[in-house]
């Protein structure tokens, strides 16, 4: 998968990154909990120091009940908090404040400062906009919405710095290129539709073949995940002239479904054991 993914504002992002360190007390690092393992920037560690950080396990309603648990065990073993979340729906924000106030001790003024960090599409703008109860950033389904930073009073005595999305100049694991790109973290346009929804097709007909039959209504699966895909737009009536299969649309519909959560709750990542 060739991915043209690192634009020049994400360079930006890191100088911004660095810059503002200074002026919060902690670092809420959101990840995917659908991919926890390859939705981490690799270069976040050396970004970040050694600034109090809280692990955020976001999206946890569209990954796997048991492996977000185990997940959020093993990253809570490394010695940071760890916090499992739903921002859409607001679903173990309870916990928020508390994590918060026993991660960092209040400076003189009694505020607490902190800073939201993540690749692109993770939900940091949700996440803001839950925690304040109002729409105090823009959001949307699409990976680069947040193009400066923003100040957000979330709380009383609590403010969050905003940032924009930020991934890596290389990626070197082609698996959790595609893994991104099938969870919508890296922009349509620098992926291959396709070849995403192929190898997510490969995925699920490996690992949760039931799912399949029942959201596309098929009692088998053809062998071939060409063949997978065309069905599945037979099924969605992606069918033109000569009674071809539309397999770009396909794809597209496959893609969306699966970033909804309407074909199952799924991390695509395994926790190591």
């Amino acid at each position: 998968m060739q991915a043209h993914w690192y634009p020049g504002h994400m360079a930006r992002t890191r100088r911004m990154i660095r810059e503002n360190l200074k002026l919060v007390q902690v670092v809420f690092e959101l990840i995917d909990a659908r991919i926890p393992r390859s939705s981490r920037n690799p270069e976040i560690d050396s970004l970040l120091g050694a600034k109090a950080r809280i692990l955020v396990l976001n999206k946890a309603d569209l990954a796997d009940p048991p492996q977000t648990r185990a997940w959020a065990a093993a990253l809570a073993a490394g010695g940071v908090p760890v916090v499992q979340l739903d921002s859409t729906s607001g679903r173990g924000f309870g916990k928020v404040p508390r994590i918060i106030r026993e991660t960092v001790k209040q400076g003189r003024t009694g505020k607490i400062r902190g800073m939201v960090v993540g690749i692109p599409n993770v939900g940091k703008s949700t996440f803001i906009n839950r925690f304040a109860g109002q729409r105090a950033v823009p959001v949307g389904a699409r990976p680069g919405i947040t193009r400066g930073k923003q100040w957000v009073r979330v709380a009383p005595g609590i403010e969050l710095l905003d940032t924009p999305g930020v991934l890596w100049p290389r990626l070197a694991d082609r698996e959790a290129g595609l893994k991104l790109a099938a969870t919508g973290a890296v922009k349509e346009e620098a992926v291959e539709t396709e070849e995403v929804s192929l190898w997510l097709l490969g995925w699920l007909k490996e690992n949760y073949p039931g799912a399949l039959k029942r959201r596309y209504r098929l009692i088998a699966l053809p062998a071939d995940t060409g063949m997978l895909l065309e069905a599945i737009g037979i099924r969605r009536g992606l069918v033109g002239p000569g009674g071809q299969v539309d397999r770009f649309r396909a794809a597209v519909v496959l893609l969306k479904e699966f970033r909804e959560g309407r074909l199952g709750r799924f991390t695509l990542d395994p926790c190591p054991k």
